[in-house]
Formats: structure tokens, sequence, C-alpha cells
């Protein structure tokens, strides 16, 4: 049985795809404001299969989500870097109809890049009924985790333990929340750490040591070392210095292309469904790394890029700077953290 397939009913890999009659599913908590509200009523005596208040005020805090999120002041200006406009979340969404794969490059804590992402997303399900999100927060292992927290089968307290999810799991709970409420799939695209782990230590010649049962985690070996642009700006983030004989970049390599296989075999399966992916934004800057694995397992997909982070101008100068990025670049004011 294939590695990512769950022991339930239901056979396809990830656990929405082609699913019909099927119960609607509430979600949980849809952002941090419902959390404390959320716990109140876990303490109550009341039905927990949704019933009374709990199921008003779950769907209420739904139907309100994207004034919770959206209503502040716009923080954040979106460039696209073909035509050289300004454009909005929705003229974003729309330009990609004819994009199989749109990379969404992040820095971890940039607080609005989180909301701009779950505000694309929600579009995305919109226009795209069905769009699946793929994550680097994710690994590969821990799929049928995922699916059965996706087919409401488990809580999310061990959805989040056994996932190993990132210590910012409230910045991508509304993203979760919005795929399990569309019944569409996440998919858990990146290396689990053991194997970053024993790249960096031993290189990439030491995946071919584990057992079959562990590859099928893995993108098929060998996994090519990027030369090139890629390595440069490798080797510029490290101040000039190559450190541990090229197997710290082994990794980064390693962590490339396990999430364009990932990706590549989703839409292998589900070839009419869009994918909006998760990464930190070195990823995929500049077209390379996560999307140049793309195109290695995917030739034929097509594959739209953003590139968002903090700073303090989007002036022309800035825009003639940072138009290599991306297809889509988008500036926030939200002061990085330490």
């Amino acid at each position: 049985m294939n590695a990512f397939f769950l022991p339930v009913k239901y056979s396809p890999e990830w656990p929405y795809s082609e699913r019909n009659n099927q119960e609607s599913i509430i979600p949980a908590k849809l952002n941090r404001s419902m959390d404390k509200l959320y716990v109140n009523l876990k303490r109550t005596k009341f039905d927990t299969k949704f019933t009374g208040m709990k199921k008003i005020l779950l769907l209420l805090s739904w139907a309100l989500l994207p004034s919770i999120l959206f209503a502040q002041k716009t923080n954040y200006s979106i460039y696209e870097t073909k035509t050289g406009k300004t454009i909005t979340v929705e003229e974003l969404v729309k330009n990609i109809k004819n994009v199989d794969v749109l990379v969404f490059g992040e820095e971890h804590n940039d607080s609005t890049g989180h909301q701009l992402e779950a505000q694309i997303y929600e579009k995305m399900l919109q226009d795209y009924p069905g769009t699946a999100l793929s994550m680097e927060m994710f690994c590969t292992d821990v799929q049928p985790v995922i699916n059965e927290y996706l087919l409401d089968l488990i809580s999310e307290k061990n959805f989040i333990k056994e996932t190993r999810a990132w210590n910012n799991y409230t910045d991508y709970q509304t993203l979760i929340e919005l795929a399990k409420t569309n019944k569409t799939d996440i998919v858990g695209a990146n290396a689990a750490t053991r194997y970053s782990n024993a790249v960096s230590m031993s290189g990439l010649q030491k995946l071919a040591e584990f057992p079959a049962a562990s590859r099928a985690f893995l993108p098929p070996l060998p996994i090519d070392t990027a030369t090139g642009r890629y390595h440069e700006k490798f080797i510029e983030t490290l101040g000039g210095h190559d450190m541990g004989s090229m197997k710290i970049y082994q990794t980064q390599n390693l962590w490339d292309a396990t999430m364009g296989w990932s990706i590549a075999k989703y839409a292998k399966l589900y070839p009419k469904k869009k994918i909006l992916h998760l990464n930190g934004r070195f990823h995929s800057d500049e077209h390379i790394g996560v999307i140049t694995q793309i195109k290695k397992y995917a030739p034929k997909l097509t594959v739209a890029n953003i590139s968002c982070f903090s700073a303090a101008t989007m002036d022309d100068q800035d825009k003639k700077k940072y138009a290599e990025l991306g297809d889509y670049v988008i500036i926030t004011n939200t002061p990085a953290a330490n």
C-alpha cells in the first residue's frame, strides 16, 4: 500500500479528492480571535457535536472571517512585475487562471504576509474550487495524519502534535481550516528533519542507505545539487563561505527537491486542480529552487510565484530592483521580528 493511503473507506491518496455525499465539516477554529471562546466552550457541558450555541458561534466566526482578518488598514502593496502595475488580491487571483501552481514565498515571521496567504487562498477557493494547499511546514511522512484531520477523525490537538507543527502554527491555522471546510486537500510537501539531518551530516548519498519504506517519503534518488545562480545566492546568504563541504547546501537541495516532487506528484494525480504552495521565499525567489524542481518533475506544469517580504518603501526604483524576484512582489510594512 502506498505510504500516503489511509485505511479508511475513501481510497484517494488525499482525502477530499473526488469525494461525494459527505457531511459538511464546520471548522473548529478559524482564527485567533475565536481561540478563547472555543476553549471556554470546551469547558462547558454542551454537546461536542457542534450543537446549540457553539455551532452558531462557529458559523458566525466563519461568516465574519474576511472582515476579522482584513478590515484593518491595508498595509501592503502587490506589484505585478510583468506590467509594472500595483494590483489587488482579486486581480492577482484572476490573472492566474491558466496557472497550475502558485508558489507563495513568505518570510516566516511576517504576520501581514500570513494574512495575505489566507486571503489569496480563500479567493482561489472561490474562483477555482478544490484548490489544494501544499506546505513546506508539514513533511511527507505525516500525510496520513493530515488526511485524518481533514476527515475530522482526530482532534486538532493530536493533529498539531503528531504532524510536528511549527511553533507558529496559528499563523497557518486559518489556511488549514479553509482547506478542511472546503473539503479540499493539504499536501505535506517537505522532507522530515531526520532526513535533512542525515544529509547535513553525511551528504545526499546517505539517503541511499535508508530502507525502501523510508525512501517512499523522498524524491527519486539521486537528487541533483543545483549549480549556477541558486548556489551563488546560497553562498551570498552565508556571507561568502561555503560551509560544511557543501553538505548544508545539499540539505537545501533536499528540501527543494522534496517539495517540487510532492507538488508534481499531486498534480499528476489531480491534473485539473490548482495548487497553492507555501514556502520560505529563498526556496522560490528568482524562479529557482522549488520552481526548478517542479519543472524537473513535471515540465508541463505552469508555475507563477510570489515573493512577499517587509520593506519600508515600494517606489519605482524598488520595483525595478525587486522585479527579478517573482511574477508578483508583495511588500508589507510588518516589522521583521528578531
